[in-house]
């Protein structure tokens, strides 16, 4: 680095117990770090001199911020910071890309299984006192999974899956090469060709553009009758009435929705009282596995080593796409 550390304030909102600060201050030797929660710091707040922000910011705050080089996001999805004009002009962009993947995929796992073995009826059985077989149960082994997004979180689902005697189909926006943790490989293009084949339609994908409702009532209509839909990326890239007529059609068997459009999905809403439908307050991916906060950290801390080494950062964010760049 061509500026002297202590000339570097760091901004940290990502939330760390002391022993983690310590950790984040040896990446960085003589910087000056904030360490402060984000919904504590004043609209008003000086922030002119911090050029890092460890963590996800309030948006309101960054116009505060002129001299700020590096946001390292806590998270995967960086739609709310790519708004052209909301970062200084030469800000670098880094995510967590490649933290959430173990925790969402066995989520989804024991999502499918659940709604295989019928597990919610029986659940609600026992709340009501009934002793009753709810009859023929479906397995993964034998099935197909279509992974609709296959980052982090789709490849590890499509590893789980196959690891239980499952196939699995993959949909990416790019990359023509087929990884090994699939069956086949399609571009998102090709979504519609091979819809009508899979037994379980599994999305994680991120907020952009081209995601914006990208599953609605020509989609759902093109899955098998009787298969299953989960969705643990982003709740715009559904559209929520169309989901709940395909569910309370019984053309869909089952759901399981960890991210709503509207999000937090407000009280009264028809998708609530959906058939069959399993719905979680998008906890798949935060910090209820200790391992996904650890992992998180980790790359925080990483990247800000390599920033202050002068080394290329890790999970650079391309302004255009939403999307990681390639091969950072």
């Amino acid at each position: 680095m061509s500026q002297n550390n202590k000339e570097i304030t760091i901004l940290a909102v990502f939330p760390m117990d002391e022993e983690h600060r310590e950790k984040l201050k040896s990446a960085a030797p003589g910087a000056r770090f904030l360490f402060l929660s984000k919904d504590d710091i004043p609209d008003e707040a000086d922030l002119a001199d911090v050029s890092i922000v460890i963590g996800n910011p309030r948006r309101r705050l960054l116009s505060s911020m002129k001299n700020l080089k590096w946001l390292q996001l806590e998270s995967a999805g960086a739609n709310l910071y790519v708004t052209p004009g909301l970062l200084p002009e030469d800000c670098v962009l880094t995510n967590a890309t490649g933290c959430f993947g173990l925790a969402i995929s066995e989520y989804m796992i024991g999502m499918v299984l659940s709604m295989l073995l019928h597990l919610p009826y029986y659940y609600r059985n026992q709340a009501e006192n009934v002793w009753q077989n709810q009859g023929p149960v479906h397995s993964i082994y034998g099935s197909t999974a279509l992974a609709v997004g296959l980052g982090d979180i789709g490849g590890e689902f499509a590893k789980r899956y196959r690891a239980l005697g499952g196939k699995v189909i993959g949909i990416r926006r790019s990359n023509r090469n087929k990884p090994d943790y699939v069956d086949e490989l399609y571009m998102m293009d090709q979504l519609d060709e091979v819809l009508p084949r899979a037994d379980v339609v599994a999305l994680s994908l991120p907020e952009t553009p081209e995601t914006h409702k990208l599953f609605g009532k020509e989609k759902f209509s093109r899955m098998k009758p009787g298969a299953l839909f989960l969705n643990v990326g982003r709740g715009m890239a559904v559209d929520t009435n169309a989901l709940c007529d395909a569910l309370n059609s019984g053309h869909l068997a089952g759901a399981a929705i960890d991210v709503t459009d509207p999000e937090p999905l407000p009280p009264g809403h028809p998708l609530w009282h959906a058939k069959n439908a399993i719905i979680t307050p998008h906890i798949s991916g935060g910090y209820n596995l200790n391992e996904t906060y650890e992992r998180v950290f980790h790359t925080c801390c990483e990247n800000l080593r390599r920033y202050m080494a002068g080394e290329p950062l890790k999970n650079l964010v391309d302004f255009q796409t939403g999307y990681k760049k390639t091969n950072s």
